[in-house]
């Protein structure tokens, strides 16, 4: 199982928003995760809009993405996130995956 972290910036002034979506995740795309392979999957959201995200997978992020991006949930889903985050883009387009360099077992 691959572990992945990455990074994302959520918008200061939409965190509460962003953090109340996040209490009734739709069910749909809670079974697209789990159907594409992201367990254990968890996000951090620090005050100052920094978003550190953590999930496993079989997959290479690149995989876990491309197997979400088939899901018409997700679609959904990111159209509906993406007022909250900085970029013009979709958010899980644009993850920076953080280099594993210590893992205690």
């Amino acid at each position: 199982m691959k572990r992945v972290g990455f990074l994302l910036k959520v918008k200061v002034d939409k965190l509460d928003e962003y953090k109340k979506h996040h209490e009734n995740v739709w069910s749909e795309m809670l079974a697209a995760l789990r159907e594409a392979g992201w367990h254990n999957y968890s996000l951090f959201l620090h005050n100052n809009g920094q978003l550190f995200g953590y999930f496993e997978t079989p997959h290479s992020l690149e995989q876990a993405q491309a197997l979400m991006a088939t899901q018409e949930v997700n679609t959904r889903w990111q159209e509906f996130m993406a007022p909250y985050f900085d970029a013009n883009a979709r958010p899980d387009e644009m993850f920076q995956e953080l280099e594993e360099v210590f893992h205690l077992d």
